[in-house]
Formats: C-alpha cells, sequence, structure tokens
C-alpha cells in the first residue's frame, strides 16, 4: 500500500512522543503508534504522601511520572520497605498490560507535589486488542523489562551471599 499523505504532527505533540519515547514500554513504538494513545492519556496531580496504589489493588492504570518523585515500597513484617524511587521520565504500572493484573507493590508520592500521567488500562486494552503489532511491540518491551528485574534480582542475590533462597522466588 502506497500512502501518499503522512500525517504530521505538530510540536507539542512531537514533544509527546519524545517522552513516551524515552519509557521503555513505548520506545518501539511510531509516533503513528503513540498517537493511538495520547487521548487518553490524563495529568493528575498528587500531593506528598498520596497514595497512588496499594500492593495487591487491581492494575488499572499504566502511570508516568512528569514532575515530582514517587517511591515503590513491599510491606516486610511491621513496617514498609522502599525499593526504588522514580523521578521525571519513568513510568511504572506496566503490569496494568497483562490480563487480571494486581499491584505487586505500594507507590506513593515522595515530593511536595507530583504531576502523573494516566492511562486507564480500559483503553490500553482496546488499543491493544485492535492494533496487534502494537500490542506485540509492547508486550516484547514488558518482557525486556521483566527481563531486567529477574537479571537485577540475581544479582543482589549474589552480592547479598544468598541471604534468601532462590526458591522460593521461583515458587520452590
Amino acid at each position: 500500500m502506497l500512502r501518499i499523505f503522512k500525517k504530521s504532527y505538530g510540536e507539542k505533540d512531537i514533544n509527546f512522543f519524545r517522552y513516551l519515547g524515552r519509557m521503555k514500554i513505548f520506545e518501539q513504538l511510531t509516533y503513528e503508534e503513540m498517537a493511538l494513545f495520547k487521548s487518553y492519556f490524563y495529568l493528575r496531580e498528587y500531593k506528598m504522601d498520596e497514595v497512588v496504589f496499594f500492593r495487591n489493588d487491581p492494575s488499572n492504570a499504566l502511570y508516568l511520572v512528569k514532575s515530582g518523585k514517587v517511591s515503590f515500597s513491599i510491606d516486610v513484617k511491621n513496617g514498609f520497605e522502599t525499593m526504588l524511587t522514580l523521578k521525571s521520565g519513568n513510568a511504572f504500572g506496566e503490569n496494568a498490560l497483562l490480563e487480571n493484573g494486581q499491584r505487586l507493590y505500594n507507590a506513593i508520592v515522595i515530593s511536595e507535589k507530583s504531576e502523573l500521567y494516566v492511562l486507564p488500562k480500559v483503553n490500553i486494552d482496546d488499543i491493544l486488542e485492535n492494533h496487534v503489532k502494537v500490542k506485540a511491540k509492547m508486550m516484547e518491551s514488558l518482557a525486556e523489562i521483566y527481563n531486567d528485574y529477574k537479571l537485577k534480582i540475581f544479582k543482589g542475590y549474589k552480592s547479598s551471599l544468598g541471604i534468601f533462597h532462590l526458591g522460593q522466588v521461583f515458587g520452590n
């Protein structure tokens, strides 16, 4: 099929697509593919100590950090252990691409305020159902993200001198 006219985008759109392209989950997509998602993102402002989601909540959205910082923690005994802090230009909640996903950690804003782009799961599902190539690219990126997590677990295990048993990680 010959395409004589390609969709053109304004500077604002191109800047948003560049922003998306810096995130692993969107990096393989073309601007035209990213444009499928653009109208579904909404910007939400969070305040210090506001919870984005708790562990075991349903994975109802993908989040992109526009500004501020978000901390990720897990429940350990009577407290929380911080695993990671993300700032502008990072995505989280990628398991919203999976069917019946649940949050694996708590996400809490730790800066005075934070602006997050929110992409609802219902819109993600609709796009992926109707655009198989986009789904394949995003699932490949998701697999790479999860592979990176697994490598970090192995590296942490080796450097911790086996304080936990890897069999626990893999369900043995």
